[in-house]
């Protein structure tokens, strides 16, 4: 398992913001937050309202997009998008 790397799903955005939090005050100087498809704006949502409301001093360092290609479950291959964001916590 990668370090301070928080998988986004179907959750509530902030249950998201909370884990991003943790990680910062638990000593993290960076996290990188991970989605795929439908779940890439909960990513950007996450990211911004951390940035914004709870943590003024972290930036988004990175962002990365790639594609995917996951199986159906009909046996067909499709494409994904991907999105990784790197936030760090700038010192004060």
């Amino acid at each position: 398992m990668e370090e301070n790397v928080i998988f986004i799903g179907s959750k509530p955005v902030m249950n998201y913001v909370l884990a991003v939090v943790t990680q910062f005050n638990g000593g993290a100087d960076h996290v990188s937050l991970k989605a795929r498809g439908k779940a890439i704006s909960r990513a950007v949502d996450t990211a911004e309202i951390v940035r914004n409301g709870f943590i003024p001093n972290a930036d988004v360092e990175d962002i990365s997009i790639a594609t995917e290609q996951i199986d159906t479950y009909n046996g067909e291959k499709t494409n994904v998008s991907t999105i990784e964001i790197k936030i760090v916590k700038k010192s004060e």
